[in-house]
């Protein structure tokens, strides 16, 4: 007597449902409709111009950057391939070794100053004070405005001789100072213009932040009989997270891209005291013709903002 085994077939295994009744194959894919695919192109035709625009102006760029950054390049020349001279010469040169350091210095006063002063007015405009509209107008007008404008201002004011900022101490009896000439207090001084400048946007996107937050927190801490201070501390502070966390890291990004202001004020001096590394970059590419160093700092530069923001993200705490 010969038996005959039906083959099973495991890619169509049918599960009956758990209430019984007659078990149901699973769910075809279905294909897309000509609504569907037409809707697809349309949105590939949409985003084309932008991701051409990316591909030309950010992709080629920044490969080209970093193929430069191997190459001996002065623009009148071809590229004469030199593996990592460009990178060992950099991180070996006392002057870019030192705009580092101020780069770091003036990132990590301006960028903590210019936010809690931001979120402070921030949380004073939100109260629905009088005029509040001027009041974010004023001072949001110097995010606005142009830079060189801004140090141009700026220059006056730190002017040795006839400076608003000496004839204001000299009222005190206190001496003046050269404060764009003398190397202790020309950073400093750069310092106190990018932490001022950045107040504007910071406390826009605080005070956009502070919208979202349910006024009913603040209600019941007013029944525990939480302090202001205490409502700041334990209710703000964490309800605002999610914009801290951006607005440390386009903080830290527009920090270590400081140039104008560093150009006009005090054109990296005295003695590269204030000289950054944008502004080595410069001078690398258009003073001395050395494209592939200045690739070479560039690279540096996007791996320093790269771990500074990975820093970030990490102290802040934020997740995905």
């Amino acid at each position: 007597m010969m038996t005959t085994t039906t083959p099973r077939r495991d890619n169509a295994r049918v599960t009956p449902p758990a209430g019984g009744g007659k078990p149901q194959a699973p769910p075809r894919k279905r294909g897309l409709t000509l609504a569907e695919r037409k809707k697809r192109r349309a949105g590939w035709l949409m985003v084309t111009p932008s991701v051409i625009h990316i591909g030309l102006w950010t992709a080629i760029p920044v490969l080209a950057t970093f193929y430069l950054s191997f190459t001996d390049y002065n623009v009148f020349s071809a590229p004469n391939w030199i593996w990592f001279d460009n990178y060992i010469e950099t991180l070996s040169d006392p002057v870019f070794l030192k705009s580092i350091w101020n780069t770091v210095v003036y990132t990590f006063w301006t960028v903590p100053v210019s936010m809690a002063v931001a979120l402070v007015i921030a949380v004073a405009l939100n109260q629905g004070l009088k005029l509040q509209k001027w009041y974010r107008t004023a001072f949001f007008i110097p995010q606005v405005t142009a830079t060189v404008a801004i140090a141009m201002v700026w220059l006056w004011i730190f002017n040795p001789q006839y400076g608003l900022l000496n004839a204001f101490l000299e009222l005190f009896g206190l001496p003046g100072q050269a404060w764009l000439v003398d190397p202790n207090w020309a950073l400093p001084s750069v310092i106190v213009v990018g932490a001022w400048q950045g107040i504007g946007i910071k406390m826009l996107i605080y005070i956009a932040a502070l919208q979202n937050v349910d006024e009913s927190l603040y209600e019941a801490a007013s029944v525990d009989g939480a302090s202001p201070i205490r409502k700041f501390f334990a209710i703000t502070v964490p309800m605002l997270k999610p914009a801290t966390f951006f607005v440390l890291v386009i903080s830290i990004i527009g920090a270590f891209q400081v140039f104008d202001q560093i150009y006009v004020l005090t054109d990296g001096g005295p003695a590269n005291a204030t000289t950054m590394m944008t502004y080595e970059v410069y001078r690398s590419a258009f003073q001395e013709f050395r494209m592939g160093m200045a690739s070479a700092q560039s690279v540096v530069l996007f791996a320093f903002l790269l771990v500074m923001t990975l820093i970030s993200r990490r102290a802040t705490k934020e997740d995905d």
